[in-house]
């Protein structure tokens, strides 16, 4: 389609915050909408988001945006590379200026010394905040290498981040699988493999090292989700292997061999079997607790044998009632035949208010972060109605996990390159539409170019978690506390 001008004449508005080149007299106006990066072209933003500095993709002279509220306040900033990044105290007070509004974006560029005006695009500010914190593992997209792997915490209202664990402080051990209570810091772990591996449970502000392998498990504990009580915490315990493709666009498959389920009673250290299936003709893996903690959610495949084809193991989505006071479990039912459509469940994960649970859908296995056609579908746990979710693109969504508050969920996504794996926000309304995703917004808009490093597991928190590395060695240097096997 040819680019279709006509002339207009641009009338100062208030007082520039810049002595840089701006729009003056007689202006083109494009009817083609600008190309930026990263896409923040009509989305929904937390109140409380840090700036969502982009540049805009196209070569030019000099760049001009004019960022105007709805409810009042404005923002104008020029450019002589494209790149527009907003003072935070400025963005912080116009998105709370138009909370529950919009904020329109007019950008102006100067080619042959002709200024150009591009079509309006707009973000819906919305009410509801999001938790302050985001916490993920970041490490370089492979599978053969945890030389440099680390847990890190990064501000959400801010570009602030920090690293929470190291593997270099512990002897490159790999650390993983982190996971936080409802959010709180307080119910925080992580594992950590190798010689110094083990379980660390955040215990009055220090570090408790656990070994949760007892002599009656075949298998290590892993895909850790706290009880809402913080008395428990539920695990899978899998046998993997890995297989890798010769000719298949994938690089890589994981699968279980067998699996099961675990609950650990942290105040009297105990583990126990979770009881569904006494006679071994599953593998069960992918614990959830349900907000209230009466039912335990998982996902389960018929137990392979020594033959099989990685291609038809399938999961189904299950749940089990539990009693907190007793620790005893009901019968298993199905939630969601997943089989029945010839694909495969896995991270399942309940909204705060226990309405919907999302989960990523592919076409085989458990482990879909190599599958390109992984995406996120809500179930309503009210009618067992199940949607794909408008949030999905042609690459793989996996990892994904709720805000506090219920109203945003974060996940992680291929979409950039199809190789690193990057950690997108969406609002998700009451009836479990999701909104535009965005990319988390960083200080250089340039930064997702050229970091190589992906974005594993992130989760929402609510308040800081610090450790020095002499916390961390400390408690890594100590021998573990056994945990105990519990036959009820």
């Amino acid at each position: 389609m040819n680019q279709r001008y006509y002339w207009i004449y641009f009338f100062p508005l208030l007082l520039f915050i810049s002595c840089t080149s701006k729009p003056d007299g007689e202006v083109l106006k494009s009817e083609q909408p600008l190309k930026i990066y990263p896409d923040y072209s009509e989305i929904e933003l937390p109140s409380n988001i840090a700036p969502m500095n982009f540049v805009v993709e196209d070569n030019a002279e000099a760049y001009y945006l004019i960022l105007s509220g709805e409810k009042g306040g404005l923002l104008e900033v020029s450019s002589r590379n494209g790149e527009f990044c907003f003072s935070k105290k400025k963005w912080a007070k116009l998105l709370a200026q138009n909370s529950g509004a919009k904020i329109n974006y007019q950008i102006y560029i100067q080619k042959q010394g002709e200024w150009y005006q591009y079509p309006v695009f707009s973000n819906n500010v919305s009410t509801q905040k999001v938790d302050p914190f985001l916490y993920y593992r970041l490490l370089y997209p492979g599978y053969e290498s945890w030389t440099e792997l680390s847990i890190v915490q990064r501000s959400l209202e801010s570009f602030q981040e920090k690293t929470v664990i190291e593997n270099n402080v512990v002897g490159q051990n790999c650390v993983n699988c982190h996971a936080f209570n409802a959010q709180n810091p307080d119910n925080f772990m992580f594992h950590m493999r190798g010689n110094l591996g083990g379980t660390y449970f955040v215990e009055n502000g220090n570090l408790k090292k656990v070994n949760l392998k007892t002599k009656e498990m075949e298998n290590g504990t892993v895909y850790p989700r706290w009880h809402p009580s913080g008395k428990y915490v539920a695990y899978a315990s899998n046998k993997v292997v890995q297989q890798f493709h010769a000719m298949d666009k994938k690089k890589i498959e994981v699968s279980d061999l067998n699996s099961s389920l675990l609950l650990y009673d942290i105040e009297k250290n105990e583990l126990l079997q979770v009881p569904v299936d006494p006679k071994k003709q599953f593998m069960d893996t992918y614990p959830e607790w349900s907000p209230d903690g009466q039912f335990l959610y998982f996902c389960r495949a018929a137990q392979i044998g020594k033959a099989y084809f990685y291609e038809d193991i399938k999961y189904d989505l299950w749940r089990v009632s539990f009693d907190p006071e007793s620790r005893q479990f009901g019968s298993a039912e199905r939630i969601f035949d997943a089989n029945a459509i010839d694909k495969s469940v896995s991270f399942p994960r309940i909204s705060p208010d226990g309405k919907l649970l999302v989960f990523t859908l592919h076409n085989y296995g458990c482990f879909p972060i190599w599958h390109k056609e992984a995406d996120l579908f809500a179930l309503n746990l009210d009618d067992h109605s199940c949607n794909q979710l408008e949030l999905n693109s042609e690459f793989t969504e996996s990892y994904h996990s709720w805000s506090s508050n219920g109203k945003w969920l974060v996940f992680s996504s291929k979409r950039g390159d199809g190789l690193t794996a990057r950690p997108y926000i969406s609002y998700v309304n009451d009836n479990g539409k999701a909104s535009k995703p965005f990319v988390l917004p960083q200080e250089n808009p340039l930064f997702y170019k050229d970091f190589i490093k992906t974005y594993n597991i992130p989760e929402f928190a609510q308040s800081d978690v610090s450790f020095s590395p002499g916390t961390i060695r400390r408690a890594a240097d100590k021998k573990a506390i056994q945990a105990a096997w519990s036959s009820k």
